[in-house]
């Protein structure tokens, strides 16, 4: 009797692992901390009033 290899399957043990791969760099994913001079933005502010 001949093996039959389920194609469904071996795709879905291939994707396993890449989507925890996914998933964890959404979870660690932090956005820029951008420095800002609040300063400058109220002088901006202050110039255009």
């Amino acid at each position: 009797m001949g093996v039959t290899k389920l194609l469904r399957k071996s795709k879905r043990n291939v994707m396993i692992p890449q989507n925890e791969q996914k998933l964890m760099k959404q979870r660690l994913w932090k956005p820029e901390i951008k420095k800002v001079d609040v300063e400058a933005i109220k002088a901006e502010f202050a110039a255009k009033a």
